[in-house]
């Protein structure tokens, strides 16, 4: 079977649409057409109903489903065991939401690197919306993220409790300005929950797409936004930042998500220590 008819059939499945699909597998919507109805002729089952509304699966596409996501996840193995650099058993390729490298899976690589150095790393700062995306296409083997969905096929371990918080390196004594607060893409469950609560800043003068780099102007400037308490921890600790009183602080439940049928020491390893770094590091809540 082309790999492409699994990963459209799997397109149409997350987008509930052969127009929407179209553009995740970047092909034309008849392409996408054409595709599913090879699938449907080689297995002899319709695998979707049409209707103006978009695409369901019939009770055959719920089946062929599980199987889709597996062998495009045997695909992509397969295409990283060819290309395994010498010297190394397994290669494992982690995802992971921006606001969670910074303070987290950085710490989390060179622990890998001590613990697992038969085990070639690639890493991926990947928007919240791609993961789940991607782990079924198999381009990412480990996620790690906020708001995981359950999927038939897949693992879900919930690691610890992340909390933003509102920091500002403005002298006690100044008067806090609007002008100077500095909004920083943490994913899409922050935008919402920020959006929320503060429905006059969702504009701001200043916006960062990458934390670390919000954190530097911080340093640097009389400013003020939201950070991980784990990244802001040395720095609330040397008095750099400090917290803005009565401002909301907003709690994510972290998750690591990963196929339940892959190799069991790779990610048995991996998974102690995602678990071992959230319980060293200052900040985090493990409960």
């Amino acid at each position: 079977m082309d790999i492409e008819l699994a990963r459209t059939f799997l397109a149409v499945i997350e987008t509930g649409s052969f127009i929407e699909a179209a553009g995740r597998v970047h092909v034309t919507q008849s392409t996408v057409s054409m595709r599913i109805k090879s699938l449907e002729e080689q297995l002899g089952k319709t695998l979707f109903i049409r209707s103006k509304a978009g695409a369901t699966l019939t009770q055959a596409g719920a089946q062929f489903q599980r199987h889709a996501q597996a062998l495009v996840r045997v695909w992509q193995q397969a295409r990283l065991d060819v290309s395994l650099p010498p010297g190394y058993e397994a290669v494992l390729t982690v995802g992971g939401q921006y606001s969670l490298w910074d303070g987290y899976l950085m710490r989390w690589l060179p622990w890998m690197r001590r613990n697992a150095p038969e085990v070639a790393l690639r890493a991926q700062l990947t928007p919240s919306t791609a993961l789940m995306e991607q782990l079924t296409d198999g381009a990412l083997d480990l996620a790690v993220m906020y708001t995981p969905q359950q999927r038939p096929g897949f693992a879900v371990e919930h690691l610890f409790q992340e909390e933003l918080v509102l920091v500002s390196s403005e002298p006690r004594s100044s008067k806090r300005s609007e002008n100077r607060y500095v909004l920083v893409n943490w994913g899409r469950e922050f935008q919402a929950d920020h959006a929320l609560n503060f429905p006059d800043q969702t504009s701001p003068g200043l916006y960062f797409d990458l934390g670390s780099l919000g954190v530097s102007y911080l340093l640097e400037n009389n400013a003020s936004g939201y950070f991980p308490r784990r990244v802001a921890m040395p720095y609330l600790a040397s008095g750099a930042l400090t917290i803005v009183e009565n401002s909301p602080a907003f709690r994510y439940a972290t998750y690591a998500v990963y196929p339940s049928d892959g190799d069991p020491d790779v990610f048995s390893l991996a998974l102690k220590g995602l678990r071992e770094i959230a319980s060293n590091t200052p900040g985090i809540s493990v409960n």
